[in-house]
């Protein structure tokens, strides 16, 4: 899913970008690394999400999640926004993320 949205230029790399398009209001799938250090930098970042409905999920590397992107460096966030041509799979992946169960 992150390399279809890389193809078609909707994704967001990076903190400093998904927190932009957080606070403008952009909708998307959030995808967290797990491996980051210090987890304070992103440790807001699952409050947000919830406070504005979007499903977030965590991945267990910073290193995976920067290749699917097509970058041979590290990112500890991206954020997948919806475009036509993955609309339906955009659909599914949103609804099982929403179906995972919180701890709390």
């Amino acid at each position: 899913m992150v390399g279809k949205a890389q193809t078609s230029k909707s994704i967001r790399k990076g903190i400093k970008e998904v927190q932009k398009s957080l606070r403008k209001g952009e909708k998307g799938i959030v995808v967290l690394a797990g491996d980051v250090s210090p987890l304070d930098i992103i440790s807001h970042i699952p409050v947000v999400c919830e406070e504005a409905d979007i499903p977030y999920c965590y991945t267990p590397s910073k290193q995976d999640l920067g290749e699917s992107c097509g970058s041979k460096r590290q990112a500890c966030m991206v954020m997948i926004k919806k475009h036509d041509s993955y609309a339906e799979d955009f659909n599914e992946l949103s609804t099982k993320i929403g179906e995972i169960p919180t701890s709390y």
